[in-house]
């Protein structure tokens, strides 16, 4: 999950404050919807402290069951 926003902004370009004309701050990111993912992004202006949102999304890879950290089906050990 922390990949994928990691993932997300860094694929976005920083907001410019409409009031300040300056480059703002990202703020923090939360996980709107599963299907498909969407990320809201919020930024904040560090001079007029405006707050602008973007939203991202990102397409879901599977993975295989044998890429996983813990083993899944009968191979687990009683």
């Amino acid at each position: 999950m922390v990949d994928r926003l990691k993932q997300s902004l860094d694929q976005l370009e920083t907001p410019i404050c409409p009031n300040c004309h300056v480059e703002m701050r990202w703020s923090r990111s939360t996980l709107v919807a599963d299907a498909p993912v969407t990320i809201a992004h919020l930024f904040q202006c560090p001079n007029c402290n405006r707050v602008a949102e973007t939203k991202s999304q990102m397409t879901i890879t599977p993975t295989r069951p044998d890429k996983l950290s813990a083993p899944r089906g009968e191979d687990r050990a009683a």
